[in-house]
């Protein structure tokens, strides 16, 4: 039975996953007209079949450029720092790299007024002392270190704005654009929550 594309594939394939047709036309009898042999029938599985190989096609393409790209840059670096390897460097594709981004986030529970030193947050999960963590809401914005964690506490240098419930406190305000492998501001967000009483 052939294996007829109708989905992603895998990437990491030995041998050409793409089961081509051979297509043929309708033999007819060139005086009457009559068709001697059926040629190749159209069929939606046909062209499934060569859409998602052309997809597939192009998924290889991507993610064999991603990989030249990663090379790219370790040589590069490795031209200027010996022996380095990549360990600075991030394409920003989304895969593994020897970089981890700290996503650590969390939300402050409670409104806080200029001088405030102890935040109350969700959770103070993840934070450690002694590293600089970024508070923002929609309106304001500053980089301070953290001096001591409690439960559900994060007590930090004092605050030079004020800030909302549902500000964010996060270890990198940055959002990664993997399609276009560039990175951004990170935004506070608000969100609308419709409540449905259920009988």
């Amino acid at each position: 039975m052939r294996k007829l594309m109708n989905a992603e594939i895998p990437l990491n394939f030995k041998k050409n996953p793409y089961d081509r047709t051979q297509w043929h036309d309708d033999v007819t009898d060139p005086v009457t007209g009559e068709v001697i042999e059926d040629g190749t029938p159209y069929m939606s599985e046909y062209a499934n079949n060569f859409e998602w190989g052309i997809y597939n096609a192009y998924r290889f393409l991507i993610e064999m450029y991603r990989q030249m790209e990663r090379m790219r840059v370790q040589l590069e670096l490795d031209g200027r720092v010996p022996g380095n390897s990549g360990t600075f460097a991030d394409v920003l594709d989304g895969s593994s790299n020897k970089i981890i981004l700290d996503k650590t986030l969390t939300d402050i529970i409670e409104s806080v007024a200029i001088g405030t030193t102890v935040l109350k947050v969700a959770s103070p999960e993840g934070f450690t002392t002694f590293t600089q963590v970024t508070i923002f809401d929609d309106l304001h914005m500053e980089n301070v270190i953290i001096t001591a964690i409690g439960t559900n506490t994060i007590t930090v240098q004092a605050l030079v704005n004020n800030y909302k419930k549902g500000a964010k406190v996060s270890r990198s305000n940055v959002a990664i654009d993997t399609i276009n492998a560039e990175m951004g501001i990170g935004n506070w967000q608000t969100y609308n929550v419709e409540l449905v009483e259920v009988v």
